[in-house]
């Protein structure tokens, strides 16, 4: 039998019966390390590529040791954004499927807290959240962790970026004030991409003689393609148009350094007529989920973004990541290139850089212990005819969760009258007040018609579509 089988993991068998209908039959490399000195209780300092599966490498451990009939909190999780709590609550649930009762709560900023508060009323077993809402529960004692025993930080490199250390380490001085489940009895796992000194202080301050666990960090060539273009000063934009037509990629992030330049690039792309749409720390939340909702249904092309802004970001198939600027630090690189390339598809990485940044390219050369040819960019030819257009166009909806509305309900009101197929509508989304669901761009105006002039759960709802 392959040891690298979650079968051979100690777990109940409802539980492999789970994994195993989830897809999970072979262990990742972060999650074979991982996994089997998580459930004997060992403190860990985990460095893994982005992609490697690091939520099931410590939500398995946690979910096996989680006593249900008790309704304490037992499990913190802290995340350095809402999408990536969004991502790691919705796949701590897919694993718990078969632990009836199990209750996860999200508690992030950028949402209203009162019915965060009413959550919170009956303790959930396992809270996921961001650091700065987590705390404000804490301080209004509304979120009790007496009875913690597992704390998890994941991504804890871009938490330290973000400025998150001070209310990380307020957040765990409220974690076991039972002596029972203070520090020392307490299983800490720290899951980061890098392993900087900053990390390797707060493991000191918060873990029990954690085990180094580090995987391969570099990404192989038969998976990323990787090129790199040196251009002149103020050619960097129209470089960056030139490799969109020509490679064509049908989603790509587009990498800078300041949140103001993710604005600039935007704007020109849409004028060049692309469909592209900027992530940074000025959005409000609302206009981060649309941004982040059209990118992630195929209804925009190209995404702009910070490598702050773009933590947690939950984006399947991935076709190119391209670096309008390269990053200050070359494991930066590997993190950003590592989001294309997954799960067996191949993935392209495109580099831009001035002459001057050639200390840049050499240091990632060295870091991934391969050469680096740049390339010109005169060398690359586009078809400026041939337009970049995403398939699909998104409709919003005024109405989500709090109206009882699911999946289901819009898929039924768009298919109904049998003269859309099912296989024409894509990802839906819902929120608590509004919700989304992505539609061919062929049929975008007749399913707008048919959502903005029939009912939806016997209701009339408001409908738009996002341009």
């Amino acid at each position: 039998m392959n040891k690298q089988s979650f079968s051979n993991l100690p777990l109940s068998a409802d539980f492999l019966s789970n994994l195993d209908s989830l897809g999970y039959q072979n262990m990742t490399a972060i999650q074979a390390q991982s996994i089997p000195l998580a459930i004997k209780g060992q403190d860990l300092l985990a460095q893994a590529k982005t992609g490697s599966g690091k939520t099931a490498a410590f939500g398995i451990p946690l979910l096996h040791k989680l006593d249900v009939k008790r309704y304490k909190t037992q499990a913190l999780i802290i995340c350095p954004t809402r999408e990536l709590a969004d991502q790691v609550s919705k796949e701590l649930r897919r694993l718990a499927r078969t632990t009836p009762n199990t209750k996860i709560t999200t508690l992030c900023g950028g949402v209203s807290i009162g019915p965060q508060i009413g959550s919170l009323e009956r303790a959930p077993h396992i809270v996921v959240g961001t650091p700065g809402r987590l705390l404000k529960h804490l301080q209004k004692g509304t979120l009790k962790l007496d009875y913690c025993q597992t704390l998890v930080l994941d991504e804890a490199d871009r938490m330290l970026d973000m400025g998150f250390h001070e209310d990380i380490l307020k957040v765990i001085d409220f974690i076991g004030s039972r002596s029972d489940y203070a520090k020392s009895k307490r299983q800490t796992l720290l899951f980061s991409a890098t392993y900087s000194d900053e990390i390797k202080a707060i493991s000191k301050t918060i873990q029990n003689n954690p085990v180094d666990i580090e995987v391969e960090s570099l990404h192989s060539d038969s998976q990323i393609e990787q090129t790199f273009y040196e251009v002149t000063r103020g050619e960097k934009t129209a470089a960056l148009i030139t490799l969109l037509n020509a490679f064509q990629p049908e989603s790509s992030v587009v990498f800078c350094n300041r949140k103001d330049q993710c604005r600039e690039i935007a704007e020109q792309l849409q004028q060049q007529g692309f469909h592209a749409l900027a992530l940074h720390g000025d959005l409000e939340q609302k206009e981060r989920d649309q941004v982040l909702v059209q990118f992630s249904n195929n209804s925009s092309s190209v995404l702009i973004a910070t490598d702050v802004a773009a933590r947690g970001l939950d984006i399947k198939n991935l076709s190119a990541v391209i670096n309008y600027e390269l990053p200050h630090d070359a494991e930066v690189h590997i993190h950003r290139i590592g989001r294309t390339g997954r799960a067996g598809k191949q993935g392209l990485a495109l580099s831009l850089f001035h002459p001057s940044e050639a200390n840049k390219v050499n240091a990632i050369a060295d870091y991934q212990k391969q050469p680096i040819t740049p390339q010109k960019i005169s060398s690359v030819t586009a078809d400026s005819t041939t337009k970049l257009i995403p398939k699909m166009t998104t409709l919003c909806i005024n109405g989500g969760r709090k109206d009882k509305m699911r999946p289901g309900d819009l898929l039924g009101a768009l298919t109904a009258n049998k003269v859309i197929p099912g296989k024409q509508i894509g990802k839906i989304d819902i929120f608590s007040n509004v919700a989304y669901v992505a539609v061919e761009h062929a049929i975008a105006a007749q399913a707008l018609d048919i959502l903005d002039t029939g009912k939806i759960k016997g209701r009339f709802f408001k409908v738009r579509r996002l341009r």
